[in-house]
């Protein structure tokens, strides 16, 4: 399936929240809005505008300042607009205004000719410029599809896979009853942010808050326990995989050496868990949360317990035990 691209008119149609709303509107050269965006970063033209196109950036998003917009209405005065003339060769993507500011008229009249898009905020330039590059941090961000579960375990992104069946969807509604969250159930989009962190949410915003129960059906998690067990996103911490027991395989009983899962180049922290009668997940899944949330801060408890474990034997008090066995009984 071919990605579709993002355009401008994407650009201006994102539904933000209000702290990362860009507030887009346009203002001229309607008839390019499908032009696509394909380098996520912003340009200054000032240097264009005073005619020096080495090393033009045509492929950014160009944003005008107050120092721009000053600039062109220099030009204005001195009837002398050619370096805008030679701005619009270029196939820019768009022109963006900040604090509401109007350029003048013929900068409007050569972007229609153009069909440039000539769009304008009423952000100031520092935080248009800090919101844009945050939705272009997540909108070329490199993305897969992942199988799985992903909930929020005491603040903890933890990705539940497994063969179909296991019992992972179950699993997470377990852990919604206790009061932790989902964020997407059967199909998670993984994306990779600033090259480090693996964010995750639902493939479709429209069902990624539902979950498919065996023998029950579809369920709505945010209409049956409130809008605060769901969330859109959170970052992928940990990963849970869920495997039918296996009395021929050695299972990890100290947790060492850790194990990882490689999601679009990075690194995850991973732990396998055999799922047998009896077993209670959602407890040792919410152990395995506090405990991820506890290597965060620097502490391991597998190595604090082998550390312990060896000052015991150095200290002699092991052997001591062993020749003093007897008196135990």
């Amino acid at each position: 399936m071919v990605e579709k691209k993002f355009t401008v008119l994407d650009l201006i149609d994102l539904d933000l929240p209000g702290h990362d709303a860009l507030e887009l509107r346009c203002i001229a050269g309607r008839r390019g809005l499908p032009r696509v965006l394909t380098e996520p970063d912003i340009n200054r033209p000032g240097l264009a505008l005073s005619g020096f196109y080495e090393s033009f950036a045509d492929q950014r998003v160009q944003l005008f300042g107050r120092g721009e917009t000053a600039y062109l209405e220099k030009l204005h005065n001195d009837n002398n607009i050619e370096s805008l003339r030679t701005l619009f060769t270029y196939r820019i993507p768009c022109c963006v205004f900040s604090n509401n500011r109007e350029p003048i008229a013929e900068f409007l009249q050569l972007a229609e000719d153009a069909c440039c898009p000539i769009l304008q905020t009423s952000l100031d330039t520092t935080d248009f410029s800090s919101r844009l590059i945050r939705v272009f941090s997540n909108q070329f961000a490199p993305k897969k599809t992942l199988h799985g579960v992903l909930v929020e375990v005491y603040g903890v992104g933890i990705l539940l896979t497994g063969h179909s069946g296991v019992g992972k969807s179950e699993t997470a509604l377990e852990l919604v009853e206790r009061g932790h969250r989902l964020v997407a159930d059967d199909i998670v989009e993984a994306r990779c942010v600033n090259g480090n962190m693996i964010l995750g949410r639902g493939a479709n915003n429209l069902i990624s808050h539902h979950m498919e129960i065996r023998g029950l059906g579809i369920i709505n998690i945010a209409k049956l326990y409130g809008i605060g067990a769901v969330r859109d996103q959170k970052e992928i911490q940990l990963v849970v995989r869920l495997e039918e027991w296996d009395q021929n395989k050695n299972y990890d009983r100290l947790g060492v050496d850790g194990q990882f899962m490689d999601i679009l180049g990075v690194k995850v922290p991973a732990i396998d868990i055999p799922v047998r009668p009896g077993r209670n997940l959602p407890i040792i899944i919410e152990a395995a949360s506090m405990n991820e949330r506890l290597k965060s801060m620097g502490y391991n408890s597998a190595t604090d317990f082998n550390q312990n474990v060896l000052k015991w034997i150095e200290n002699g008090e092991a052997q001591n035990a062993f020749n003093n066995k007897d008196d135990i009984y």
